[in-house]
């Protein structure tokens, strides 16, 4: 089945890979961005902020589906919450009162508020489940458990399947291959993201999943390869940097300490590209 499908955020990484692979698969895609993305394969292209009603209702004339990639990254000044949180009320409500039918919203494992902690939060338990408690400090992993709460509620108030897909370090090539090194050179510097990460190429593919997977209702799910990026195991990792959290399961070998088991269930995603040599 072809969509016509909005992808919010393609000027940046995942973006511009999330439209390149739906125009591959016959998807009509319109690519928005605050800032005009690099050239690429979206049929149109919209400039704008988000926040701004005005324009929405163009912006979202004849899309089916929604894929919301669209945010500051990290907590690197004071307007990340307002940018984060009103683009996707904005849009998603818009997106709702006008029909859609799918939205995706590219979340972040900081939704559990782990990963930019000023004091070092550390998980209750581990593996890290999608029911998690939020114990987070900063405005960007609250960002993104607002944004799971915004995409819920248009979910709920206009019956629309969607999901919240929380992904940590996203890479592949050279930017994977920096990632890798400098993880590995300060492993404790790492401790909020718990060593976590996935291939740009898997991350596409669960938002595609998230797009055509048979859904209802609004759900939150874990992406996440099934090993970290360290050298050392999980089971050492978490007593160093982590003493005081429960571990439910065994952390055999170099398992990622983030529970997947939703993504496979219910998305039917399994990640396939690998850094460690067999």
């Amino acid at each position: 089945m072809t969509l016509k499908i909005l992808v919010t955020g393609a000027g940046g990484m995942l973006g511009q890979a999330v439209v390149a692979r739906l125009r591959a698969d016959g998807h009509g895609v319109r690519a928005h961005d605050r800032t005009p993305p690099p050239a690429g394969p979206a049929d149109d292209v919209v400039v704008g902020d988000l926040r701004d009603p005005a324009g929405l209702d163009r912006l979202l004339a004849g899309v089916d589906a929604v894929v919301h990639a669209a945010a500051i990254p990290a907590p690197v000044d004071d307007d990340v919450f307002d940018n984060n949180v009103g683009s996707t009320y904005r849009v998603l409500e818009a997106a709702g009162a006008l029909g859609v039918h799918r939205i995706v919203f590219v979340s972040s494992l900081s939704a559990v508020g782990l990963a930019w902690s000023g004091r070092g939060a550390a998980p209750l338990r581990v593996p890290v489940t999608e029911d998690h408690p939020y114990v987070g400090d900063d405005p960007y992993g609250l960002s993104k458990q607002v944004g799971e709460l915004v995409t819920a509620t248009v979910s709920n108030r206009f019956g629309i399947p969607a999901v919240s897909l929380r992904f940590p370090f996203i890479g592949t090539g050279e930017r994977l291959r920096h990632h890798l090194a400098h993880v590995q050179a300060d492993l404790a510097g790492s401790r909020g993201g718990l060593w976590s990460w996935i291939d740009t190429r898997d991350a596409v593919d669960a938002v595609v999943a998230g797009l055509t997977r048979r859904l209802h209702g609004h759900a939150v799910v874990n992406v996440a390869a099934p090993d970290t990026v360290a050298p050392v195991p999980t089971a050492e990792l978490l007593r160093r940097y982590h003493p005081g959290t429960l571990v439910t399961e065994p952390m055999k070998d170099f398992a990622v300490p983030v529970s997947t088991r939703l993504s496979r269930e219910l998305l039917g995603f399994v990640p396939v590209h690998a850094w460690r040599q067999p």
